[in-house]
């Protein structure tokens, strides 16, 4: 035992439980490894019995040394995830409330719920998004303390079901510990859920260990992202609260499997770094990137064989591409794509994962970042290419969710109009064949008939609720602000409306114009149209001393497409025009841009005209 003559000839010691020593480095809490310089290592129990110690210490100072070092260091004891948590893990209190679906002039009963959150780095919590969608107030509670601080939503991202908050209060960060993101944990590996289920108030631990991992589509936003399912239960009040393996965090508790038990879903860490990292380059969160375009596997030999494709070969077949991406630029119908940045595709859409596991390769897809570029190997009838095209997200035709802002709506003649999202789709439990539709322009919307809101105006129409409206007087409807403004701006005695499966409604529009105000009376409804779609006002308050009329119409015709506008606010707001009409008219007559505006819209000139002469005799019986 010459190793231990000396204290000198000791020179490192390591300790898994991360306490320092002072003095010197970290040393095993199991057994402690003695390194002299002629490099032999001993091997000692550090917590053995008294009789252990001394049958391996023979120097009294090492043994005095080693006894000091017992009796001030943790007896062994691994830090707990319900020791991690206690200053990390924040119950979420929040006050929601949102519009209604098919009345979206008004607003649901006021909702109260609960969740769970955590401490990252930068004095921020980690929530989901579903915890605090549509929120009117969010406040938090940390354990061991009754108060709840006020809360504000720095970010959001309903596409990955996770939210950022933000407190202000410094009181509230006192030992507050920000926990650190872990990796993939692997299957069968031991995880412990964290939060603040339903059933109690103070904060729950339930253990579990991973199933798989895989793509899933979350329940939130319906988008397709990386998950990780555990067999330990997460129960409502569970979502936002982190999912610890170690001493790091493996995941965000997010969603369980409502037919079975103990099947839970966690978002996993790549996906709430890369929310984390968008909302740390551009302050925001922005969505996922996707492929934009539908595929086919090809699974069966004939198909390969059509398609030319060696025995090596694997893939998957271009079906459709959506026009407004940059894949509609270089990829085409029949494609066959092999591989992705290098990493084969498998004729079942998957790639390499991990130790003999795979995953549908949009995961690769998804990780990008907008605009970042990927190499696409094609098979083009028989020979092969490859393509670096620009990834970058590309809205829906259809959107998959509408949370945080007020839904458009329209009326007209007691049909209520609205662009088509999936939450109308699922509550009207109408067909889902649109969400699978690409849009061929940027803005472009499917409007349908939400509701036929009675009247006398409406008789025999009741039967065209859902249906698309295709054309107004002929012309192709892009969207619902486009609907609007066709219908607005109609000339015609008779309003068309083409509907989907060839239907055809007819309205007078004087007498549909009457109905609506006539409805929106009767129901109280407040407007016609939501407030995305009300025109700006021509003489909007100002702070400081009024400008000049003459100043407002110089202002008014620098405007984009603000003739037209002009127009049509004075023929719809007689109040406001009765007020600038004078300066704005001259403005437009004494221009070359006015004038030429003026030769294209003879039926609202035609109307002007009525709208001026009634204001001039309003005038003169007001000096009367």
């Amino acid at each position: 035992m010459s190793l231990f003559r000396s204290v000198c000839t000791v020179s490192r010691f390591w300790i898994d439980s991360s306490a320092l020593v002072p003095g010197l480095l970290r040393f095993n809490t199991s057994n402690i490894r003695c390194f002299s310089s002629e490099k032999s290592v001993v091997h000692a129990p550090l917590f053995a019995a008294e009789n252990s110690i001394n049958s391996v210490l023979t120097n009294s100072s090492i043994e005095s040394i080693f006894q000091h070092w017992k009796n001030t260091l943790p007896q062994g004891k691994k830090v707990s995830a319900i020791d991690l948590a206690l200053n990390s893990v924040v119950k979420v209190f929040t006050v929601s409330n949102k519009h209604r679906t098919f009345q979206p002039w008004q607003f649901c009963l006021q909702d109260e719920g609960t969740g769970s959150g955590f401490v990252i780095a930068g004095r921020k919590i980690l929530t989901n998004a579903h915890v605090v969608a549509n929120h009117t107030s969010v406040k938090v509670r940390k354990h061991g303390s009754p108060t709840k601080y006020k809360a504000k939503v720095r970010a959001i991202g309903h596409e990955c079901d996770l939210a950022i908050l933000d407190i202000d209060s410094d009181n509230f960060w006192e030992g507050m510990n920000p926990l650190e993101l872990g990796d993939i944990p692997s299957l069968q590996e031991k995880v412990y859920v964290v939060g603040y289920p339903k059933g109690g108030d103070t904060i729950s631990v339930t253990k579990g260990v991973v199933s798989r991992v895989e793509l899933l589509e979350y329940s939130h936003s319906a988008t397709e992202l990386l998950a990780i399912q555990i067999d330990a239960a997460i129960n409502e009040g569970n979502s936002g609260g982190p999912v610890i393996m170690g001493n790091k965090v493996a995941g965000v508790a997010f969603e369980t499997l409502g037919c079975s038990d103990s099947i839970g879903y966690i978002i996993p860490t790549p996906v709430i770094r890369h929310f984390l990292n968008a909302v740390k380059e551009s302050g925001q969160h922005v969505s996922f990137c996707s492929i934009n375009l539908s595929y086919q596997n090809m699974e069966n030999d004939q198909l390969r064989n059509h398609f030319k494709m060696s025995d090596d070969m694997t893939g998957i077949l271009i079906k459709k591409i959506n026009p407004l991406s940059d894949s509609h630029k270089v990829l085409k119908k029949n494609d066959v794509i092999l591989a992705i940045d290098g990493v084969p595709i498998g004729n079942d859409s998957t790639v390499s994962f991990r130790n003999k596991e795979r995953i549908t390769f949009k995961h690769l897809v998804s990780m990008k970042k907008p605009c970042e570029r990927a190499l696409l190997k094609i098979l083009r009838e028989g020979k092969e290419y490859e393509f670096n095209i620009s990834l970058k997200p590309v809205p829906r035709l259809v959107p998959m969710h509408q949370f945080d802002k007020p839904p458009s709506y329209y009326i007209f003649g007691g049909l209520v109009f609205l662009p088509l999202t999936k939450p109308y789709i699922d509550d009207a439990s109408i067909s889902k064949y649109a969400l699978e539709k690409m849009p061929k322009k940027a803005g472009e919307q499917i409007v349908i008939i939400s509701q036929i809101l009675e009247d006398d105006i409406n008789t025999g129409y009741n039967i065209f609720e859902d249906l698309q409206v295709k054309k107004v007087n002929g012309v192709q409807v892009h969207n619902l602000k486009h609907l609007y403004k066709l219908i607005e701006e109609c000339c015609t005695e008779n309003l068309l409306m083409d509907l989907e499966q060839d239907n055809i409604i007819v309205l007078n529009y004087k007498s549909a114009k009457k109905a609506t105000s006539k409805i929106l009376k009767k129901l109280e409804i407040p407007s016609a149209m939501s407030k995305d779609l009300q025109p700006r006002q021509l003489n909007r308050r100002r702070k400081g001393r009024p400008r000049p009329k003459a100043h407002q119409a110089d202002e008014l015709m620098d405007t984009k497409g603000s003739i037209q506008t002009i127009f049509w606010e004075l023929l719809r707001n007689k109040e406001e025009a009765y007020f600038i009409a004078s300066d704005v008219l001259k403005k437009i007559c004494s221009s070359h841009k006015g004038v030429d505006a003026v030769r294209k819209l003879p039926a609202l000139v035609k109307r002007l005209h009525a709208l001026v002469e009634e204001l001039t005799r309003r005038a003169n019986i007001e000096k009367r």
